[in-house]
């Protein structure tokens, strides 16, 4: 008989913390073995039961979430579920959170919570099942900063060079794919064809990501919008709970933000965007598969390598998940599986290699 994941669930909400407490116990492959109203209990709690998860709550007394997390993952790196209100503030602090460490997060209901809660059982009972299975490494130490040492310089990120407008870079992504974005736009140059994202998030979060992002990348970062025209040098992420896909307009790329089901039970869905670059953009497209839970996309990207993309995915020692590019691998849509280090690396040559081979799509 398999053994139980064991949960902690740590929240200043006794209504919080008995709902997750039933919405676990209920799974017959879970179970709650303690809750704790505050960081400083829950440390206790941690040492003596040594549990497989934590759902962790973002803002609380005594310690907050983040100081915890970080101390939680230098010291006793454990798989950490956040638990995050639907606030401007709440989007900021779980995604520093996911920075840390945290595998996923939940996104708590502002008004309604206990109903919101139980609507959202299987949505946490399944963030629950992937963190058990993740990766999770020790996070460093920061080093003490020397006085009056100069601010290191960020490292130089070699130009694409000349290149067709037509190509475009399409990336898909979930758990833990919000730093694996990072670090992937990060070493990508300003000269860097378009790239259009969906990375698996709720309403309300996308916004705050792109500002992030935009604020570490070399290239500009936004929320994608219903038909903007799709710009080398910029890069568009699907807005949460909404499908993004690209189309042509005469001689330009545009995107398309759309309501509608979700696919893979995912909105936004990978698939969606992945569908769309095979169909639109076909040879000019370069595929990017990157950690997450379940097969969405993987399909699809199959799709665009069959219409002449050049696809990669993320190898499995370098994923926090390695479900999404596993599948990938297996309907044969990858050219290329590699550490997520040298991703970008491989794009920038890729480019090089083939820039004025561009095949018009008019």
């Amino acid at each position: 008989m398999t053994a139980k994941t064991r949960v902690i669930v740590v929240d200043d909400s006794a209504l919080v913390r008995g709902l997750l407490s039933e919405i676990i116990n209920r799974e017959p492959d879970m179970q709650c073995i303690g809750a704790a109203a505050d960081p400083l209990v829950a440390r206790e709690m941690i040492r003596n039961l040594n549990p497989d998860v934590i759902t962790l709550d973002v803002e609380m007394p005594r310690m907050d979430g983040i100081d915890f997390l970080s101390r939680l993952m230098r010291l006793r790196p454990t798989p950490v579920v956040m638990v995050s209100t639907l606030t401007e503030r709440g989007a900021d602090v779980t995604l520093r959170a996911l920075e840390l460490g945290a595998v996923d997060f939940v996104a708590k209901p502002k008004i309604g919570v206990a109903d919101g809660l139980r609507q959202l059982g299987e949505d946490i009972t399944d963030k629950i099942r992937t963190a058990a299975r993740a990766q999770v490494r020790r996070l460093a130490a920061p080093a003490p900063a020397e006085p009056g040492a100069a601010p290191r310089a960020a490292a130089v990120v070699a130009s694409v060079g000349r290149l067709s407008t037509e190509k475009i870079v399409f990336i898909g992504a979930s758990t833990g794919g919000t730093e694996a974005t990072r670090e992937l736009l990060v070493n990508l140059p300003a000269d860097a064809p378009a790239v259009m994202i969906t990375q698996h998030m709720p309403p309300g979060f996308t916004r705050s990501y792109a500002a992030r992002l935009d604020g570490l990348c070399r290239i500009r970062v936004k929320e994608a919008g219903d038909g903007e025209r799709v710009l080398p040098g910029h890069a568009y992420i699907a807005p949460g709970g909404l499908h993004l896909s690209v189309e042509r307009s005469g001689a330009n790329y545009i995107a398309r933000v759309r309501d509608g089901e979700p696919v893979n039970r995912h909105k936004p869905s990978v698939e969606v965007l992945f569908d769309s670059a095979a169909r639109v953009v076909g040879p000019n497209a370069l595929g990017v598969m990157l950690t997450g839970m379940g097969a969405d996309g993987a399909r699809a990207m199959k799709a665009m390598r069959d219409a002449g993309a050049w696809n990669v995915c993320q190898d499995e020692a370098s994923c926090v998940v390695f479900g999404m590019p596993r599948e990938a691998i297996a309907h044969g849509a990858a050219h290329e599986v590699l550490p997520l280090a040298r991703i970008a690396p491989a794009l920038i040559e890729r480019l090089r290699s083939t820039a004025g081979l561009a095949t018009s799509r008019v």
